[in-house]
């Protein structure tokens, strides 16, 4: 029990919950986790909003995290972005594409969301989110490419 708390002022578990997704940034550095049964937490470029509790990432065929989420599909996705945005969507992931096109090596997750966490806070606000100095313009590109094709596949509803 923290120092000065009784009991009865035992901090709640719960955090408020969101209807829908907000929007966010297009350059958003998410965290997505993942279970084995121990959680895994790794950086995510640039989710894609794909309705009010859906989201659209891309992740490197190799990655430990997409080997985990297929074996148990329950992840969490921290997002904390310009805007205010603080939320963990949590839900079901799923691979739609084992290829990506014209990125090979990168397959297509959709994040069906069940709950959405809010954890904005009313003495901060998250002015920008995290942020990376991208140090190779093909690899931009690539990133580029890609979520212009989950947002293609949100707008259009292919592949989701």
């Amino acid at each position: 029990m923290a120092a000065g708390i009784s009991p009865a002022e035992t901090p709640a578990t719960d955090h408020p919950e969101l209807d829908a997704l907000p929007e966010w940034p297009q350059e958003t550095i998410a965290v997505l986790v993942t279970t084995d049964p121990a959680p895994h937490a790794i950086p995510v470029s640039w989710p894609v909003r794909a309705g009010d509790r859906r989201i659209l990432l891309s992740l490197k065929f190799d990655r430990g995290s997409l080997a985990r989420l297929r074996e148990r599909p329950q992840v969490a996705l921290l997002i904390l972005g310009g805007g205010n945005v603080a939320l963990c969507a949590r839900g079901a992931a799923k691979v739609i594409a084992e290829e990506m096109p014209g990125a090979d090596d990168y397959v297509a997750v959709r994040l069906d969301v069940d709950v959405i966490d809010d954890h904005r806070q009313s003495a901060f606000a998250v002015a920008q989110g995290i942020q990376r100095t991208v140090l190779d313009d093909s690899e931009l590109r690539a990133l580029e490419h890609r979520v212009a094709t989950l947002k293609s596949w949100a707008e259009n509803e292919e592949k989701i």
